[in-house]
């Protein structure tokens, strides 16, 4: 009887661990769906960051080619400025002169004035961009971690499910000599009762003979 229960609580028990198992099993695939998934995020997250930084060092240029429209624009006005001087002197035969050069020197203003708000709005759009590029890094920094994190958790996860599947295959192991155990002190309960059938039925021939023999040498 006590082998039965044994067996019984066996059983229970690799029920119960068969079923941490798969609980395990099933936790280390939601584990390593949630790495791959936390690698493409890093993935993106650094693909911002290039895209970022191609976009700072193209304003960069943009920035130095303003600096050369100011400069040309400056050079433009004092060649202007120097054409109408010259238009001047040269009184009624410079007169259509003087207003081209007066037009020049004013779209050499609005060149420069252009590029002065165009050298300000990327300087501003720079700004943004390295900010918004320390965000996105640390980000990164942070999805990487988790990536570590995640990978950490999941090779724990697997040993822990090895572990499990080798201690339900030992407790089914035990468990299977414990069944055989009970079948034998079975069949040896079995061969007892039945030995001891044997016994009494001999005994009985042997009380039977002697009185056989008893009533031959009282005879």
């Amino acid at each position: 009887a006590a082998l039965e229960e044994t067996a019984a609580s066996m059983e229970q028990l690799t029920a119960t661990v068969k079923q941490n198992v798969d609980n395990i099993h099933h936790s280390s695939q939601l584990a390593r769906a949630t790495s791959e998934t936390a690698n493409k995020g890093g993935k993106l997250v650094n693909h911002v960051v290039k895209t970022m930084n191609e976009i700072t060092a193209s304003s960069g240029k943009i920035a130095e080619i303003t600096t050369v429209i100011n400069s040309i624009a400056f050079q433009t006005n004092i060649l202007a400025l120097n054409a109408a001087v010259e238009a001047a002197r040269a009184g009624e035969q410079g007169r259509g002169f003087a207003v081209v050069a007066s037009e020049v020197r004013s779209l050499a203003q609005r060149s420069a004035q252009a590029a002065k708000e165009i050298d300000e709005l990327i300087g501003e759009s720079v700004e943004r961009i390295s900010a918004g590029s320390e965000l996105v890094e640390q980000a990164g920094a942070t999805m990487h971690d988790i990536v570590t994190s995640v990978g950490n958790v999941t090779e724990i996860l697997n040993e822990i499910a090895q572990a499990s599947d080798e201690q339900n295959r030992g407790i089914s192991q035990v468990g299977e000599a414990i069944v055989e155990m009970d079948n034998v002190t079975q069949q040896n309960a079995a061969l007892v009762e039945e030995s001891s059938a044997a016994a009494n039925a001999l005994r009985d021939q042997a009380q039977s003979l002697a009185g056989s023999v008893s009533r031959f040498v009282t005879e």
